[in-house]
C-alpha cells in the first residue's frame, strides 16, 4: 500500500453510518435478530421485533455498551 492510498484509507466510506445504508430500511437480518435477542435478555430489556437493518445495528451498538459485549477492557474496538 503506498502512502497516498494509506492516507485516503482513513477517509474512506467503507464504514457507513447505518442511516446511509441503501438497504437500511429493509427488515433486520436473522443474525441481527438473534444477537439482539441475546443482548436484550442480558440487558433485561424488551426486544423490538420490527426493527430495520439500520435500527437494529444502532440498537446492537447501544446494548453492547450496556452489557459490555463487543468491547475489550470496557472500550469499543
Amino acid at each position: 500500500m503506498d502512502k497516498q492510498t494509506q492516507a485516503n484509507a482513513d477517509h474512506s466510506n467503507m464504514v457507513k453510518d447505518p442511516k446511509d445504508w441503501t438497504t437500511g430500511d429493509e427488515p433486520m437480518t436473522g443474525a441481527q435478530q438473534s444477537y439482539l435477542k441475546t443482548l436484550s435478555e442480558e440487558a433485561g430489556v424488551e426486544m423490538d421485533e420490527n426493527l430495520t437493518k439500520a435500527e437494529a445495528s444502532k440498537r446492537i451498538d447501544e446494548l453492547q455498551q450496556k452489557t459490555g459485549r463487543g468491547t475489550q477492557g470496557g472500550q469499543k474496538h
